[in-house]
């Protein structure tokens, strides 16, 4: 072909020619003439352009051309298109990497390069949240390899596309199963097996729990094994061993990682989770922030749902419901893209949460719903802990005590028990048992809470302890735990909690005819619960108000961020940190233009006209 065959396809339509570029009008048309052409002229166009294509920056497109060209197994090919994967794999690009290996150990002649390569591939689309390829890929290897090294790399993708999934059974025996193959040859990938298979048994039950931990802490790993911090950590935390001490310091045990090289962060992630379980909040908060962070940079898409959730629960925990909301509903969007049955469950739940909390009965029967729907062969919808939390807060915060303590009590048992809602929604039983005038009917879950308070340490656990204390003792010794309880959430504020120990000994002290210390309590939780928008709790304090002779107003105005969709804010947050368009769409995995959109439409809600403008809100 010449320049002289150009001219009938320019005057049809169908190419323009641009100095010394030719393109086609549309890439439709690009492709029809593509499939067009005979299967022989392709593969000799595809043989032709490899052959020219010999310089190091076109390496990637000559191993597409190879493969396309090869009409067989092809080795060449195959190398060339292992190497395309690695390349990809290394700058984050794991959906394309994942495409190449998968490519390659088809072409490949050697059956153990095949399955080799297979092998990467579910690896690299587990990384990208392609969960139905990497269990696909990963089953297909397991079939055609009796290596039990590559078999517990194998039964790992597999198990954490089923826990993502949700189908909590089949991932913890494939992470049991693949950890006892690993044991002997390769004692760091046992452990990270085990680890996963702690979370995993998480949503079974507090025995399948302790077997796994007691698993892991026999398990003899190198002095110098980078996965020996975290794995000492985790079993301190979950593990029923040492329950009397304190756990060890979360920070320090990232440090350690850290230096002994565990830089990967799937060897971290869960030590978030476990240092939420012994209420090391604000340490494993700032860890998942970090890990969610380098997660965006890499392209790791398939992990972030879970870092998210680590976040909003610390969130949650901390009173920052707007964050949280933010973060569980960018969180609920990704876990749906990528399929994660796991998390759109259990983001459904917290949503569920922070509706209770407002006062809005509506979306929390909707999104509990939702986490409640569809559990895949698992003990229990993943989301049933803070589903029933939600519902229980509804339910306490409307003044319908009785079905409160009832709902609630289904947290005190098994398989439910040990999880972080069953917890922390201790207080919230505790109340609603006191109201009832049923105390005793929480006993045995205080003591828990006592016990769990008592060995996590921490300032705002001991002030929960002393507020179930006023409530549940003697009446001559309420103050004194009250006064104690709310000094300590004066010096590491907890802003929910804190207002609602004050609205609680403002009470006491108006039961007590005490009226005008109770009116400086009542007002400042008031304060608070408008701020926060918690509704219920607000209408309380302003009752409890009354019921002193003050006549509180209706409503404060709130902020003028409330007045913002979380996705909103999130974004607004970002633009006040002086990102663009481009890289907060980076961040969110968004368009540049929907993210315009949302600050078009935020302008106006925050009264403001430019972009300019947005950091003084933040500040």
């Amino acid at each position: 072909a010449g320049a002289a065959d150009l001219p009938p396809a320019e005057e049809g339509g169908l190419i323009q020619l641009d100095d010394d570029r030719l393109r086609f009008r549309h890439p439709l048309v690009r492709a029809a003439v593509y499939q067009r052409a005979p299967l022989a002229d392709r593969l000799i166009v595809h043989q032709a352009l490899a052959a020219i294509l010999d310089s190091p920056q076109d390496a990637d497109r000559r191993a597409w051309h190879l493969a396309s060209a090869a009409t067989g197994p092809d080795e060449a090919a195959a190398a060339a298109l292992e190497d395309t994967a690695g390349r990809a794999r290394d700058r984050s690009g794991y959906t394309a990497a994942s495409l190449a290996f998968e490519r390659a150990a088809r072409l490949s002649t050697d059956p153990g390069a095949r399955t080799r390569r297979l092998a990467l591939a579910a690896e690299a689309a587990s990384e990208a949240g392609e969960l139905d390829c990497a269990r696909d890929f990963a089953e297909q290897a397991a079939r055609q390899t009796h290596d039990p090294a590559l078999q517990a790399r194998l039964s790992h993708v597999r198990a954490l596309a089923e826990f993502l999934r949700g189908s909590f059974p089949t991932a913890h025996r494939l992470l049991i199963d693949g950890a006892g193959h690993a044991a002997a040859t390769d004692p760091e990938r046992a452990a990270r097996m085990l680890m996963q298979a702690a979370h995993t048994a998480w949503y079974l039950g507090e025995q399948e729990v302790a077997d796994t931990m007691e698993r892991l802490g026999a398990l003899e790993l190198p002095a110098t094994s980078s996965v020996g911090p975290v794995a000492r950590f985790i079993t301190a935390a979950l593990g029923r061993t040492g329950a009397a001490e304190g756990p060890p310091e979360l920070a320090a045990s990232v440090a350690a990682a850290r230096a002994a090289g565990a830089c990967d962060p799937r060897d971290l992630m869960l030590l978030c989770g476990a240092g939420l379980a012994v209420g090391q909040d604000d340490e494993a908060h700032e860890l998942a922030a970090a890990l969610a962070a380098e997660s965006r940079d890499r392209g790791g898409i398939g992990r972030l749902p879970t870092l998210l959730f680590f976040i909003a629960e610390a969130e949650v925990f901390a009173g920052r419901h707007r964050d949280a909301l933010a973060t569980a509903e960018e969180a609920l969007r990704i876990a749906g893209d990528t399929g994660q049955q796991q998390w759109i469950s259990q983001f459904s739940s917290v949503l569920a949460y922070l509706a209770a909390v407002e006062g809005d009965e509506e979306h929390c029967r909707r999104y509990t719903a939702d986490a409640l729907a569809g559990a895949e062969g698992s003990a229990m919808p993943p989301g049933a802990p803070w589903s029933y939390w939600a519902q229980g807060m509804l339910d306490l915060g409307l003044g319908r005590a009785q079905s409160a303590l009832d709902g609630l009590e289904r947290l005190t048992r098994e398989p439910l028990r040990h999880h972080f809602c069953a917890t922390r929604s201790t207080p919230d039983l505790v109340e609603a048992a006191v109201r009832l005038g049923l105390g005793p009917r929480a006993a045995e879950p205080f003591a828990r809470f006592e016990r769990w308070a008592g060995r996590s340490r921490q300032p705002w656990s001991d002030a929960l302890v002393l507020r179930c204390r006023a409530l549940l003792g003697p009446d001559a010794e309420a103050e004194a735990h009250f006064t104690a309880a709310l000094k300590l959430h004066d010096e590491h504020r907890r802003p929910l909690e804190h207002a609602r120990t004050g609205l609680l000994y403002g009470e006491w002290l108006r039961r007590a005819r005490r009226k005008s210390e109770a009116r400086g309590h009542l007002r400042s939780a008031l304060d608070v619960f408008e701020r926060l928008g918690t509704r219920p709790w607000a209408d309380r304090a302003r009752c409890e108000l009354g019921a002193t002779g003050t006549v509180a107003p209706q409503s404060q105005e709130p902020g003028v961020l409330a007045e913002l969709t979380p996705q909103e804010l999130h974004i607004a947050r970002l633009a006040a940190q002086g990102m663009s368009n481009r890289d907060i769409a980076a961040q969110l995995f968004l368009s540049p233009r929907t993210v315009g959109y949302h600050l078009y439409k935020a302008y106006p809600k925050l009264g403001i006209a430019s972009r300019g403008e947005l950091t003084a809100l933040f500040e």
